[in-house]
């Protein structure tokens, strides 16, 4: 679970709530169920028009995309990939058949397969990278529907403000209406700007983060996997898929590597 994203969220709340208790108000002045009504109600009725059903009933499937923490294992696909390289080296490409079957990721399983049948290299670069491409599709629908909720919310808080103007407007001659219906035109664009800004696109922010680390991961894939059918030398190998690590696990990698 990603402590971070749910730490964030509930310390982003409390230190809210603690300015509200803190400004001597009370929490009374801040609650109120239309204002809540008007922006969740609302903006994800919006997102139901701008999105295709099956799309907006993933959202709790995107939600715990986003709770998960992933775990990619960037260093054992390279691992796995370069000694692939070595045994095709040694016994050839149809040597690799024993051992796909114990692979456990698909993408990479497949690519593999693709290998060891004698395919193409250019018709599996195109199954390859066409795999990505939905992988990528699919991973901007997530993101696209928090985008859109991101900037639906903060608009039907100010809805729901023009709708409290409207109700003092309608009772100028009350002036104890004024305040009060004031008051409740500035709490639904609190209320859409929260909720924008601690929830919405935050989690935007966390799904375009896993679809970098998934995307990267695919990459080294594909890499390997075209490496290993053009029969590429191991140790070559090793440096071109350690490139695509972060420099500061580099040598570490590469440490590992040159030990087996």
């Amino acid at each position: 679970m990603d402590i971070s994203t749910l730490a964030g969220i509930g310390l982003g709340a409390a230190m809210i709530l603690m300015s509200m208790i803190l400004g001597g108000s009370g929490l009374g002045v801040y609650i109120n169920v239309p204002s809540v009504l008007m922006v969740i109600g609302g903006s994800f009725g919006a997102i139901m028009v701008a999105n295709p059903l099956a799309r907006v009933l993933g959202i709790v499937r995107y939600i715990n995309i986003v709770i998960r923490v992933p775990n990619y294992e960037l260093e054992r696909t390279i691992t796995t990939l370069v000694n692939f390289s070595e045994r095709a080296r040694r016994e050839g490409l149809l040597a690799l058949e024993d051992d796909v079957e114990e692979v456990q990721d698909d993408f990479l399983k497949n690519g593999i397969q693709l290998v060891v049948d004698g395919t193409d290299p250019e018709i599996i670069k195109t199954v390859l990278f066409n795999d990505l491409d939905q992988l990528t599709g699919r991973h901007e629908t997530g993101i696209k529907v928090f985008d859109d909720w991101g900037k639906f919310a903060p608009a039907f808080g100010m809805i729901g403000t023009l709708a409290g103007l409207i109700a003092m407007l309608a009772n100028l001659d009350d002036p104890d209406a004024i305040g009060s219906g004031m008051a409740l035109a500035l709490i639904t664009t609190m209320y859409g700007s929260i909720f924008a800004n601690l929830v919405l696109i935050p989690i935007k922010s966390k799904l375009e983060d896993r679809h970098k680390e998934e995307q990267l991961l695919r990459e080294i894939m594909i890499e390997g996997i075209l490496s290993i059918q053009a029969g590429d030398n191991p140790n070559i190998l090793k440096y071109k898929l350690v490139s695509f690590l972060d420099p500061n696990r580099r040598r570490e990698m590469l440490e590992v590597l040159m030990g087996e």
